[in-house]
């Protein structure tokens, strides 16, 4: 397969999979946007397997495990017939992509299929790391910038940023399918269990819930801090796709945790038009 074809399926793979991160990703120059259409293929590539329920835990690991062998020779060009990989390994050699930073994207992933917790807020930052730094900082190899050693940590903590977010959002969802990613220690600082009553209705005290979550949307807050300090430093259509995709995040925060409640009931989402306007500030330089 050439390889234009094969970007252009990584680019359908984002039109139609990646209901936020595409309004970002329309922004950039058109070499830089299939680049990150690869980036983006292969990692949604392999968020479907850790969150395939319909197969077994061993195979969707050995399914993972597999992904990491056959990522392993994407830069030699080793998958011909494979879309994803041929746009990949073509973006390697054209960007400074750090493929091994999908190795953690899997590690986290991994964690996930075995139904890992996390007791404290480090042992969930690494997961965040794995699975969000890493998108960052290879989507950094993408954008380019005269200074990676004060960029990787930035781009890093808007990946940390993006997936607290995610995981406020999913509270109901991960529950309903018997994860919980918010840390243990924070459940009993608040009293805490986030179990459900019989009409599947949180169980816990509607004060006390709230509260943590606008305790977990301060701490996702702070990373967004650090991360959006890397806007600067890119160019600025890079700037704009991650802005456009800090923003909508961002509007996503603060729209939870105006409402804690009723964002643990149903899953928060915004309107196409509100995630336009804000993808439309971004290329327009207006960070909020």
């Amino acid at each position: 397969m050439d390889a234009l074809s094969a970007y252009q399926h990584c680019e359908n793979v984002v039109r139609s999979q990646a209901r936020n991160f595409s309004y970002g990703i329309r922004l950039l120059p058109a070499p830089k946007r299939r680049a990150l259409s690869a980036v983006y293929a292969f990692a949604r590539r392999v968020d479907d397997i850790g969150d395939d329920h319909g197969a077994p835990p061993a195979t969707r690991l050995s399914r993972l495990g597999a992904e990491r062998e056959r990522l392993a020779g994407a830069g030699a060009g080793a998958h011909p017939s494979d879309p994803v990989l041929v746009a990949l390994s073509d973006a390697a050699r054209r960007y400074p992509i750090p493929l091994e930073a999908f190795g953690e994207l899997i590690d986290g992933c991994e964690a996930d299929v075995r139904g890992q917790t996390y007791d404290t807020f480090d042992d969930l930052l690494w997961y965040c790391r794995c699975v969000a730094g890493a998108i960052g900082r290879l989507s950094l190899g993408v954008f380019g910038t005269s200074d990676p050693e004060t960029a990787l940590p930035r781009a890093d903590a808007l990946g940390v940023a993006l997936q607290l977010t995610n995981i406020l959002r999913d509270v109901r969802e991960d529950g309903l399918s018997g994860r919980v990613y918010l840390p243990a220690k924070d459940l009993v600082k608040f009293g805490c269990t986030l179990e459900r009553d019989e009409s599947g209705r949180p169980a816990d005290d509607p004060e006390r819930l709230a509260d943590l979550v606008r305790f977990q949307a301060d701490r996702a807050e702070e990373w967004y801090g650090t991360g959006l300090k890397l806007l600067p430093m890119l160019d600025r259509r890079s700037a704009a796709c991650a802005g456009a995709m800090a923003g909508i995040y961002r509007h996503l925060l603060k729209r939870i945790k105006a409402d804690p409640l009723t964002a643990l009931g149903t899953r928060t989402s915004l309107p196409a038009w509100e995630k336009a306007a804000v993808s439309a500030m971004a290329m327009a330089g207006i960070h909020r």
